[in-house]
């Protein structure tokens, strides 16, 4: 389903499958931000693992202009659009459920970026409840060659080789300029996505989904982001898939891969209603003394 801003797709699961997962509890949101460049259709599979657990799922993929251009040159586009995302919440009325996110390489950790922000900052949004998020294949630091990579696989073989070689260059080029060489200076304007989470990153559990062989996000990206999050004290899980490419530890290792998301979001929403009944405990309190 879309509306007349943003293209997205949600899907809510049918009565008789929500309650037997979720037993008369409000059923999770999960919110997928898919990859740069990614099709819905693949997107929907992940979102299936989901639905199969009675979670109402939204399934969001920036712009391919908003990835590579305008968060590159600086311009936080994709932030405008991480208010709209939480807006559908409102529109469909699912705004007191658990929210989860599951997020995907660099593209769909732009927009999660923006979203932390806006509900740590933002006086209507912070009344959501979010319970943890699955990070998969990223994020990635400043990494030039990871980023060609990743331009390359987008655009595929619908590219002339001598075009390709053209915008290969100069994009590379615009990278390099901005996200190294002026980096000093323009993280003043516009901080890399990797270094504002690290630096402020959320307070719920995240599960950080990776393989020592992507040629796309190092690895050791995703390793110096969870330790640097551990060290906050901030609860973080890992497993590196070893052998699986960027974005493929699902369809390399299916069952592996469903039931680590299952379990992490089975957890967390445990995890969050132990803490909300925490807050109402603490709150009563406070009123009869």
């Amino acid at each position: 389903m879309a509306d007349d801003e943003i293209d997205y797709n949600i899907v809510f699961p049918d009565a008789a499958t929500s309650e037997r997962h979720w037993q008369g509890t409000k059923e999770p949101v999960v919110v997928l931000l898919g990859w740069a460049g990614c099709k819905d259709k693949h997107l929907s599979k992940y979102s299936s693992i989901y639905n199969e657990q009675g979670c109402v799922t939204v399934r969001y993929t920036a712009p391919l202009k908003a990835v590579f251009v305008s968060e590159s040159f600086g311009f936080k586009e994709l932030s405008g659009t991480a208010q709209k995302l939480l807006d559908v919440l409102y529109d469909y009325e699912v705004e007191n459920s658990p929210v989860f996110f599951h997020v995907f390489s660099n593209g769909g950790f732009m927009l999660y970026r923006y979203a932390v922000e806006l509900l740590r900052d933002s006086e209507r949004f912070r009344q959501l409840r979010v319970v943890g998020a699955v990070l998969d294949s990223g994020p990635g630091g400043a990494n030039v060659r990871g980023a060609v990579r990743a331009l390359a696989a987008t655009l595929g073989p619908r590219v002339h080789p001598a075009l390709w070689c053209v915008l290969a260059a100069l994009f590379a080029a615009t990278v390099f300029v901005l996200r190294v060489v002026l980096y000093p200076v323009t993280k003043y304007v516009h901080r890399h996505h990797y270094d504002a989470m690290r630096d402020g990153p959320p307070r719920w559990p995240q599960l950080f989904l990776y393989s020592r062989a992507d040629r796309v996000i190092r690895h050791t990206d995703v390793e110096d982001m969870t330790a640097a999050l551990s060290a906050k004290g901030l609860p973080v899980e890992s497993e590196d898939f070893g052998s699986s490419a960027h974005v493929s530890h699902f369809r390399e290792f299916p069952a592996r891969y469903t039931q680590r998301c299952r379990d992490f979001l089975v957890s967390c929403v445990a995890g969050g209603e132990e803490a909300e009944g925490r807050g109402r405990r603490q709150r009563r309190n406070v009123q009869t003394q």
